[in-house]
């Protein structure tokens, strides 16, 4: 690979970056910190620093094209997942997440719509209006806030089993907000409708959960079984929150 997809993926020089405490590296195989990703030696000839701990490259994907890392991301590839939410300066999490809102309040739209025609146009008092969009992303705003208040809750009363140092809970933040980017598949899979419509969504929705749970064990370096666990303590607050939005209309 030439030096531009090399370059396209630097967040500058290693040591530089890697003094931030708000934002150190980490090894990508074991999750250990790290000093440094790599060094310079003659305009893109690098050398990547090898981890003390497991003695494999801390960041391999340094020299990797943006597109490998997107799709091993996909693929919820630990190592791949590391690399994006630790070793990259990525500042999308409040657009991203506003996108995703918004692919949600647009179903919710479309699903109220698409009831709406089998109701006697008589009784539609607030039919395609505007504001039921508005509705939709507020109430989308609610469960998807109640999501992460369940899993933070629940993290929070498991920390001494989790780690014994304090989990950090804004890097776990963000990277949920990352892993919600599935909910994007929502609209194309809403505009192309068809007699399998309402299996894409499920399918959108078991995709989004598992991107999540995948930022729960990769972030705070946890087994599987808590971070399962975490999200269905999330799922369990947003269903209560659903069903407290049925009840109110």
């Amino acid at each position: 690979m030439g030096t531009g997809g090399r370059r396209g993926m630097r967040l500058g020089k290693g040591a530089e970056g890697a003094t931030a405490v708000s934002y150190p590296y980490r090894c990508i195989e074991c999750n250990q910190e790290a000093q440094e990703l790599y060094r310079d030696y003659n305009h893109g000839v690098l050398k990547i620093t090898i981890c003390k701990c497991c003695q494999k490259p801390v960041d391999k994907y340094i020299e990797y094209d943006p597109v490998v890392i997107l799709i091993n991301a996909i693929l919820c590839k630990t190592q791949a997942y590391r690399h994006v939410l630790f070793n990259t300066r990525i500042n999308i999490h409040g657009k991203l997440c506003m996108f995703c809102l918004l692919c949600e309040a647009y179903l919710r739209w479309w699903q109220l719509q698409d009831s709406n025609q089998h109701t006697d146009p008589d009784d539609l008092i607030h039919y395609a209006k505007e504001w039921d969009f508005y509705r939709m992303f507020v109430i989308a705003s609610f469960e998807q806030a109640a999501f992460f208040i369940g899993i933070f809750t629940f993290l929070w009363v498991e920390q001494p089993m989790t780690a014994k140092k304090k989990p950090t809970f804004v890097l776990l933040l963000k990277a949920l907000l990352l892993s919600s980017y599935g909910k994007l598949l929502l609209i194309p899979a809403i505009i192309w409708e068809h007699d399998y419509t309402p299996l894409c969504l499920k399918l959108i929705k078991v995709f989004v959960l598992t991107s999540n749970f995948q930022a729960v064990r990769v972030t705070l370096n946890t087994s599987r079984m808590l971070s399962l666990l975490a999200i269905l303590s999330g799922l369990l607050m947003e269903s209560i929150m659903v069903y407290l939005f049925q009840r109110m209309k």
